[in-house]
This record gives C-alpha cells, structure tokens and sequence, in this order.
C-alpha cells in the first residue's frame, strides 16, 4: 500500500497540484487505510487522518524552525 500512496503522491505532484491538494489526497488514503486497523484504534486512526491542513502546516512551520530539528516532518 505505501507504493500506491507513494505513486499517488508522485502523480499528484508532478500534475502541479498544490500542497494542500497532495494534503487531502494523502488524508484519503490514510482514511482508506484505518479500515485495516483493529476495532480498537480505528477512531484514533481517523482523528490522525482527519488533521486540518492549516494546522498540519502550522506543526510543520515550528519543526522547521526548530534548531534541534532532526529534518523529519510530520
């Protein structure tokens, strides 16, 4: 599965979409994913894969910003 999430990724990028368009369609397939998980983490699943792009972007900004920062974005 993380092939046809990379190849979407991929094929997004490469028509010229924006960032918060590679965003939602990464979201959907994380989405599409939470169906494999355990009865159990499904809601925290989704609530991971529902996170606004405004505030992902936020969370990005202040990783970038740090002088610690290990260069993983989330």
């Amino acid at each position: 599965m993380k092939t046809s999430l990379s190849l979407t990724a991929l094929l997004v990028l490469t028509a010229g979409c924006s960032h918060r368009a590679v965003y939602e369609n990464v979201q959907i397939n994380q989405r599409t994913e939470c169906a494999n998980e355990p009865p159990s983490t499904y809601f925290e699943c989704l609530d991971r894969a529902n996170k606004p792009f405004d505030e992902y972007q936020r969370e990005r900004k202040e990783l970038l910003e740090k002088p610690e920062s290990d260069g993983k974005l989330p």
